[in-house]
């Protein structure tokens, strides 16, 4: 499948405002690079539209029979055959829906065939979506050689677009901090943006490759970007994405708690994240170590200790945006208010998202409120 230029991709936010615009007539091919976080378009098209009902279909675990069964029934005198569509396409709501058929490209060919009347009617058998349904479509990248293909028949049915991944800050800004990301990871992150670069960043930066031997080109990515998925790489069999940095943090937050030791630590990371990345994540897993505990702040917020380095108070204020229960926020403020002004604004910009996990537990304090008004800040949620 020929792959669409890079400089015609467009972010996540984007491509969920295109779906929602022109989703109810038309179905949205979305291909992104593995792990990139296209299944979140459904998350963010459902907050958009909160009177749609959300209908996730996986397309790669569908045969044909799955789509649709023979239930055998009769009009008057005459035996006819009715079908019996899967609850996972969402044609039994009574209101619209966003439909979103995963890993389309991958699926049975059959079941691609199957759909394609979904795609373009809204229609299947003599079933029709609720007036006002969303449909689309999501896969990788062809070129990641995953099993990503459309015939011209099929493409002809949809809009393709590229989504390219989210840089490093933006995943930092949009998603890490409002969702509870271990504070190390995205203080890796942030020192480490080469994670955000998609294989096909690294390939314009490989330039011609044709007359260069096989270790010379395994040399020349290792050195370009030692961390990410490229599909030359054969020898990376864990590799960092967004989706994989998400389980790392799930670890990250385990360990703290205790639950295993630093050696299991390491292992599970390297599985998840690769060797490269998690050797690499060390200095910030230890730096995250010797940061003030939330219950020190929590008991005693005006003599818990204040981190020497910038980075290391982002680090706490990241661990608080990820732990604040509504018990200790006016603590947690008293605390805040003892860290530098650059520190203190990260953390109120944050907890105004309307995304932010933790929005009305934050902003509901009396001591939030009285901060934006002590320190000019007109607060409103954003939208």
């Amino acid at each position: 499948m020929t792959a669409i230029p890079f400089n015609n991709a467009l972010e996540i936010n984007e491509i969920a405002n295109a779906i929602k615009a022109v989703g109810a007539k038309r179905t949205v091919f979305v291909e992104g690079d593995m792990g990139s976080g296209k299944t979140s378009i459904l998350k963010l098209l459902s907050m958009m539209l909160p009177t749609h009902v959300p209908v996730y279909f996986e397309a790669t675990t569908k045969e044909l029979g799955d789509l649709m069964v023979p239930m055998f029934d009769k009009i008057d005198d005459a035996g006819i055959v009715r079908y019996a569509l899967n609850e996972e396409l969402g044609f039994h709501h009574k209101k619209p829906v966003i439909l979103m058929i995963d890993e389309y490209g991958k699926a049975n060919p059959a079941v691609k065939n199957g759909l394609l009347r979904v795609a373009l009617e809204r229609t299947i058998g003599n079933c029709k979506l609720p007036e006002g349904s969303i449909v689309f479509m999501t896969s990788n990248l062809g070129a990641e050689g995953v099993g990503d293909l459309l015939l011209p028949h099929q493409r002809n049915r949809i809009v393709r677009v590229r989504m390219r991944k989210s840089s490093a800050v933006e995943w930092i800004e949009n998603f890490a901090r409002p969702n509870g990301i271990h504070p190390s990871m995205i203080g890796w992150v942030k020192e480490t943006p080469k994670v955000g670069e998609s294989f096909t960043d690294v390939d314009m930066q490989m330039g011609d490759t044709s007359r260069m031997r096989a270790d010379e080109i395994n040399r020349k990515l290792d050195e370009l970007n030692p961390y990410i998925f490229h599909p030359k790489a054969k020898w990376r069999t864990e590799f960092f994405t967004w989706r994989s940095a998400e389980a790392a943090s799930d670890i990250l937050w385990e360990y703290e708690r205790n639950e295993f030791d630093k050696a299991t630590l390491t292992q599970l990371l390297i599985g998840t994240i690769g060797e490269r990345a998690t050797r690499d994540m060390q200095a910030f897993i230890a730096l995250s170590d010797d940061l003030p505990s939330m219950a020190d702040i929590h008991n005693d917020p005006m003599n818990a200790k204040i981190p020497e380095g910038g980075a290391a108070q982002v680090m706490v204020v990241d661990k608080a945006l990820a732990t604040l229960e509504y018990a200790w926020v006016s603590n947690w403020m008293k605390y805040l208010g003892r860290m530098p002004r650059e520190v203190q604004g990260l953390f109120i910009n944050t907890a105004r998202k309307t995304e932010y996990a933790k929005n009305d537990v934050v902003t509901s304090c009396k001591e939030f409120g009285d901060w934006c008004l002590e320190n000019g800040w007109l607060y409103g949620k954003d939208k």
